[in-house]
This record gives structure tokens, sequence and C-alpha cells, in this order.
């Protein structure tokens, strides 16, 4: 480590969010904490023009290179607590660092996640974030569990990331309330740790959205060896999404946009009430939204038709 990178590292990514657990943090070879049992595992890498936009503001990239994989932890169930971070960038200007860390360790804090470590180093802007933390195994959700059945599940309203990213490669950002809406919705979205959590005991499978509903969705089915139908008209929308686009667009985006990192998940119909409660007590809506069936794949109903959608969702190393 060259005495630049150890005193940018010093500077900006040394903070006072590491818990009693943290036996050693950064500055050393490695980190050392204090883990007893079962820990779930989360790694992503963010590539700028690829994952992100170029001209992505430095705080929402830090934010949401923290976001996805807190999202990932919460689809399981699991209680987030270290990350470490490799990041990549092509000239360590210090106003950038800054913002930067300040998105990413002010999301830390506020989900008592410690950075115990990592790597910072010249190249193609590249950020790599490995979280790691506690989960029961007993009440650990995954996606092979959904069994025929189970009504299926979201968090929230769905659409809104992928259009707010629409808005912001057009350069559309301050018009109104509802455009801003959107655009902060793809720039720091919201991952449901707490949602997981309570859920836990509750779903059968979970899975966070991340490459949109009918992709994530398949996962779960190919992982618990069955099929899904979903009825189309029932997939939450938000009012900022439903005033800015037309119906078609904005089901689009909802069932194959991606990246609104809410929880799709399967439980049986017994446990209606039981999710309703669970929800309620964190406060985030989870809307029925179809079930699983025998079978294979998912299938779209819209009005009791079969509905074909435009977009299944993002396909990794697609040509």
């Amino acid at each position: 480590m060259s005495q630049e990178e150890f005193q940018l590292i010093k500077r900006y990514f040394v903070s006072d969010t590491e818990g009693s657990d943290v036996l050693l943090g950064i500055g050393d070879d490695a980190a050392v904490v204090n883990s007893c049992g079962p820990l779930a595992v989360a790694t992503d890498t963010l590539v700028s023009g690829i994952h992100f936009p170029v001209h992505m503001p430095p705080d929402a990239i830090g934010y949401r290179s923290l976001a996805v994989n807190l999202s990932d932890l919460g689809a399981m169930g699991a209680e987030p607590r270290w990350c470490t971070l490799a990041l990549a960038i092509p000239d360590p200007q210090e106003p950038w660092l800054e913002a930067f860390a300040a998105g990413l360790l002010g999301l830390a804090k506020l989900h008592g996640v410690s950075l115990v470590g990592g790597d910072l180093t010249r190249g193609p802007l590249t950020v790599t974030v490995h979280l790691l933390g506690p989960i029961s195994p007993d009440r650990m959700l995954t996606r092979g569990g959904g069994k025929v059945g189970d009504d299926v599940y979201v968090t929230g309203s769905l659409g809104d990331s992928a259009a707010g990213l629409e808005l912001f490669s057009k350069g559309i950002h301050e018009i109104g309330p509802h455009h801003a809406a959107l655009i902060a919705r793809f720039l720091k979205p919201t991952p449901r740790v707490e949602e997981g959590r309570a859920l836990s005991s509750l779903a059968n499978a979970a899975i966070d959205i991340s490459d949109g509903l009918l992709a994530d969705l398949g996962h779960i089915c190919e992982a618990s060896d069955c099929g899904a139908v979903v009825d189309v008209g029932r997939v939450p929308l938000s009012p900022d999404l439903a005033t800015l686009f037309p119906k078609e667009a904005a089901q689009a985006h909802a069932l194959g946009g991606g990246d609104d990192y809410e929880l799709c998940f399967t439980a049986a119909p017994a446990q209606a009430e039981a999710v309703e409660r669970a929800m309620s007590t964190v406060g985030t809506a989870a809307q029925s939204i179809g079930r699983l069936v025998a079978g294979e794949g998912v299938t779209c109903q819209r009005d009791g038709e079969t509905f074909l959608p435009p977009n299944s969702g993002y396909v990794h190393f697609s040509s």
C-alpha cells in the first residue's frame, strides 16, 4: 500500500461506525471480527457505465454500492454487520472520495454495519463491496423454499428505479416532485433489511428484485421447481410512476425494469394475516400479486387474459 493510498483511506474511510465485535479494523493486513455461528456473505461489483451511469453523483455511488449488498442479506433474513470495500478509481480526487465515502458510511451507520477493510487502487471506476452478517439457520430465507399454492408478494412499489434511470439518463432532473421522487428511487434505493428479518419465520422463499420482477421471480421458480402466475393489474405502482408514465410503460418498468431492490417472496395462504401484521410493524406494504403453480417459468395475466410483457428483465452477459 502506497503512502498516498494509506492517507486517503485513513482520511475518508476510517470512521466511528465500528462495533464492539470488530477486534481489528482498517489499517492492518486483515480485519478481525468476533463472530459466533453461521454467516451470510454477499458480494457485488458495480462498474461505471454498466451498473450505473458515468455521471452518477459520487455519494449515490457509495450509497448504492452498499445498498445492493444490504438488499441481498435482507432477502435472506440476515443481519448485516461487517463490510469491506475494494475501490478502483481513475483519479483519486479528494472531493469525489469525500462524497463517495459519505454516501457509503452514512448508509452503513444507519444499518449498524462496520467498514472493516478493503483496497483502494487506480483504474477504471469499479466498486466491490463484500458484506457479512449472522443468520439463523432455522429462519433462513432462500430461493428454493417455495411451494405450489404459495401466494407471491412484493414489498413497496415496482418500476420507480427503472423510470428514474430513464429520466436521469435523459437529463430530466428537477422538473417536478414526481421526477425527483423517481430519480431518488434510482440513485438511493431502500434495502429491505428489516422487512426480510420480519418475514424470516413466515415466508417460504424470497429474493430481492435487482434484475426485474419477472426475472427474479423466475429464479425462485427454478430453485423451487415450480412455476408462477402473476396478475399484472395487482403489481403495485407508485403515484409518481403512474402520473408520469402511461399505463403500458409503467407496467413494463415494474415487470422488467429492475433495480427496485424490493423483496419478492412467497408464503402459504394461511400466513396472509401474519404477513400483513409483520409488514405493518416495519411500516412497509406488501402486495399479493399471484401464486406459485405446478410447472415451470413465470406467466402473466391481465384482465383475465394471458399477457406477454415487452421486457422480462436484465440479462447478465448479454451481447
